[in-house]
Formats: C-alpha cells, structure tokens, sequence
C-alpha cells in the first residue's frame, strides 16, 4: 500500500521543499518507487532536482486536481538512482503560477477532499507519494493535508516559533477534522526541528514541544527525535540540484551528516518500510 506523506506549516521558509525532496532521493536509492507533488504556487520542488525538457509532461498538478488526470502528469526526475536497485523519483510539476487553482477548489463541492481520492490511482505504482505545500494557510494546502496518511511538519529551533507552530497547527487540524464525513480524516503529524544549531538546544525545545503541543493535539502531534541540523551540505546539495545524502556521506565531528541524518529520519517516519526490507529493488 502507498505511503502518502503531506509535508506542511502554517509558515513559510521552514524547510518544507528541503525535506521532502531529500527525503523523497533517500528512499529512491534505497529501492522504493517514489513520486513527488508540487503543490506549491511557487514552484520551488518543480526545479529542485533536474528534468530533462524532452520528457516533461504535458499535465501537472492543475490536470492532475481538476481532471483526475494520472497518466498524462508524470515527469521523470533527471537524475541517476543507485545501480543497485530498482527505484524511481518522478514528479507531478506545478502549473499554477496565477494561483487559480485554490479558487478552482474552493468553489468545487469536492475540491479539499479530491486529490485523495485521485492518488489512489497510483497504489500499484508507487511505493511513497511525498506532496510539498505552500506556507499558507488556503484550499490547495487543505488539500494537500487531507490527502495524506500523515503530516511532516519541520519547525523553526527557536522556543517562541515553536510555540506558534503549536498553536497554528492544532488550530489548522481542529480546522479540517470535519472532513473525515467527506472520507479524509486529518492524519497525525510529525514535527521535524528544521535548522539546528546545537545538539542541546534541539533536544531542550522538542521536549517543550512535547509538552505543549502533543499535550494539546490529544495525540495527534508527535515531535521527532531526528532533527536537522545547521549544515552547509543542504544548501550546497541544492545549489548542485543533487540530494544531500549523496554530497555529504560522511561528516567529522559532532553534526550528523547529510546521508546519516535522512537515513535516522527515515527509519523514525517509516520504520515498516525498513524493517520489511528497505532495499528490496
């Protein structure tokens, strides 16, 4: 069964496009078939990772939300997996720059709830869907989180952002737990501290988290104990549009690197898929 995993916020440039595509390469060499969603206005994810112009779809994410359209809204990530196994990272592009799209979905009676029911489409193709969304509250990131099994959330390693992260989000998932009558219940979510300078300070605001947030979500906010740290590797691996595993490997000294960080996260988010077999190509 497909793995669907929303990576959202309530806020914007915390790290959301960062996570799901590195995440997304990670599990793609490890084997599984993988595809990612732009669902952004601000097509950040779309150009994260090289594509080759020949093969772009002729759909994107507008096609894929307002016509159902699976087949015709695949584009392949340009990028060569490990030899050894037989993943594969695609994605759906964003197509929507005027942002016509949320309007499309607001005034469709099934708008917030019919991407979910689309992505069933690819249950037999498809190991893990990763869906990036805006930092902004709106229907195309309602959609985006009720489509999904669960929520990643990074957020800011500093007390009083963390704080608002608690707030907005419990407020967000209050916001769409009606929809589960439309058969797209809220998932639970994962926090993932974003940015962290040091080892202490990280751990010292996850368990305020723990406290305040997943006290308040009755249950349905976990804060991870993978975080990602302050590192240069992620804005070098982007510059070089590759994933940050492979241009950091190994690392001296007490920050993990780039491929020891997304292994951690990996086996936290998806400890089945890992325990059944991660390089199973």
């Amino acid at each position: 069964m497909t793995v669907r995993i929303t990576t959202t916020s309530t806020k914007g440039g915390v790290g959301k496009t960062t996570v799901t595509a590195n995440l997304g390469a990670y599990l793609a060499d490890l084997g599984y078939k993988v595809l990612l969603i732009d669902a952004d206005i601000q097509p950040t994810l779309s150009s994260y990772f090289p594509v080759d112009p020949a093969l772009i779809a002729a759909g994107g994410l507008t096609e894929l939300i307002t016509n159902g359209d699976t087949d015709g809204t695949i584009t392949p990530i340009d990028i060569p997996l490990d030899g050894e196994h037989d993943g594969a990272l695609d994605i759906v592009l964003s197509n929507d720059p005027q942002g016509r799209l949320q309007q499309w979905i607001l005034h469709t009676p099934d708008g917030r709830v019919r991407l979910k029911h689309i992505l069933a489409d690819y249950d037999d193709l498809y190991d893990v869907v990763l869906l990036d969304t805006q930092g902004a509250v709106g229907p195309l990131q309602d959609a985006a989180v009720l489509a999904a099994d669960f929520l990643l959330s990074p957020i800011p390693p500093e007390i009083l952002s963390a704080r608002e992260f608690a707030r907005g989000t419990v407020s967000m998932l209050d916001r769409l737990r009606p929809m589960a009558a439309m058969g797209a219940p809220v998932g639970p979510l994962r926090g993932l501290l974003y940015r962290v300078d040091r080892t202490g300070d990280g751990r010292a605001i996850a368990d305020e988290l723990r406290r305040e947030a997943c006290g308040e979500s009755r249950g349905q906010i976990t804060i991870l104990d993978t975080f990602i740290p302050s590192a240069v590797a992620y804005r070098e691996a982007a510059t070089q549009q590759v994933p940050v595993h492979r241009w950091e490997p190994h690392r001296q000294g007490p920050t993990l690197s780039g491929a020891e960080t997304m292994r951690r996260l990996t086996e936290e988010l998806l400890p089945h898929l890992i325990r059944g077999g991660a390089q199973h190509g």
